[in-house]
């Protein structure tokens, strides 16, 4: 699969049959390609500030939320600490990605279980991945330390009031095992 194909799926799902908006998305998303970086899924979804539909792409790095031609919005997969889908009457699945850099709420995902579930799979994998390259120091930070920094930023997060007590809890438990 392609990014054309990941986001004329999408876009099918978001009942948006715009070829215009298909093209800018494709375009948005290609232009912010990250080296190595391979389509996963897509699905539609909205953010609760938008009225309209927006597509969700899922990549091997990051998840995007694509929206009316504007730039991508990402969402880091490693740092995904939680996922998880509920149901409403007003506003359909609702689909909440809880990260270390805040929590992101999408309503009316179209098949959010199973969107759900490729994140959780494709965030593992992210945060499980080796790290390689340039940006890998010689001496990487112990895994104490590095569990004591992402704790600290979601006790930052829940601080700022970016988390709830209950999304903080949830992700410091993932966190710890």
């Amino acid at each position: 699969m392609d990014w054309t194909d990941l986001i004329d799926t999408a876009f099918e799902a978001s009942g948006n049959s715009s070829k215009a908006n298909q093209a800018e998305a494709v375009r948005a998303v290609e232009a912010t390609v990250i080296d190595g970086e391979k389509p996963v899924a897509s699905t539609a979804g909205r953010h609760p500030d938008h009225f309209r539909k927006g597509v969700l792409v899922l990549t091997t790095h990051r998840l995007l939320f694509l929206k009316d031609g504007k730039p991508p919005v990402p969402v880091p997969l490693a740092a995904v600490t939680d996922v998880t889908v509920t149901r409403t009457k007003l506003n359909g699945e609702v689909l909440l990605v809880v990260a270390l850099s805040g929590s992101h709420r999408f309503e009316d995902v179209a098949k959010a279980e199973f969107f759900a579930e490729q994140l959780r799979a494709s965030a593992r994998a992210a945060r499980n991945a080796p790290k390689a390259g340039p940006a890998a120091t010689p001496v990487e930070a112990s895994a104490g330390e590095q569990l004591i920094g992402q704790l600290e930023r979601l006790a930052a997060l829940r601080a700022s009031g970016a988390l709830t007590e209950d999304e903080f809890t949830r992700a410091k438990q993932r966190l710890i095992g």
